[in-house]
């Protein structure tokens, strides 16, 4: 239903309908990166697609409705997989309150490293990255980023770097700073008020090209 009118609005997307998981196997095997969650839902057909996304063995980084979908059947992960939790995510994926959570975020997102693998970044006010590398806190970031499809935005920017080669700490460490750098640079553009996750692309793709030049 939504693929043609994405289409037509966003011509630099390209959009597949898929109605089940047989339709996602030949897209899967020309892809590098899956971003797992975002506006998938939790039905069975959300389910089904994501049991699919996890059997192809690909690079991945899982977030929002995924991570819903995870907890409600937890296995291990495979190494390179990154995961987006928000406090609450976090506490039904330990099966504790948000609370808990954010009263210590660093054992819960060590908690998280050491249950499931994978690496894990626990959203919020200075956001944590747990990996086999350690423990890294990025001190970047804006209340204004408290709004709707920001930690999207960030997943796709996790996607992004991995499918331009980065291993999963390093895509983890960047993507969660530039994405909150960028999120300082938009509020302080138009003030804090009324900053919208897309607001931060333009200053995302600045950023970037200070960190790794397009062209040398």
């Amino acid at each position: 239903v939504h693929a043609p009118f994405l289409g037509v609005t966003r011509p630099e997307l390209m959009v597949h309908a898929v109605e089940s998981a047989g339709e996602l196997e030949p897209l899967l095997a020309r892809a590098t990166v899956i971003v797992l969650g975002p506006g998938l839902g939790r039905d069975g057909w959300a389910r089904e697609l994501f049991e699919a996304a996890f059997t192809s063995g690909l690079l991945m980084v899982i977030d929002a409705d995924a991570l819903n979908l995870l907890a409600q059947t937890p296995r291990q992960l495979l190494p390179t997989t990154i995961l987006t939790p928000h406090a609450g995510e976090a506490a039904r994926l330990l099966d504790s309150s948000a609370e808990a959570v954010q009263g210590d975020r660093t054992a819960s997102v060590l908690a998280l490293r050491e249950g499931f693998g994978g690496t894990w970044v626990l959203k919020g006010a200075g956001s944590l990255v747990a990996s086999e590398e350690g423990l890294y806190r990025c001190s970047h970031g804006h209340p204004a980023m408290a709004s709707g499809g920001m930690g999207d935005v960030l997943s796709g920017v996790l996607g992004a770097l991995l499918a331009q080669g980065m291993s999963e700490d390093g895509a983890a460490r960047l993507g969660v700073c530039l994405h909150a750098a960028a999120g300082e640079a938009a509020a302080a553009e138009g003030g804090g008020r009324g900053v919208l996750a897309l607001d931060l692309l333009p200053h995302a793709r600045r950023l970037l090209e200070k960190v790794s030049p397009c062209l040398p």
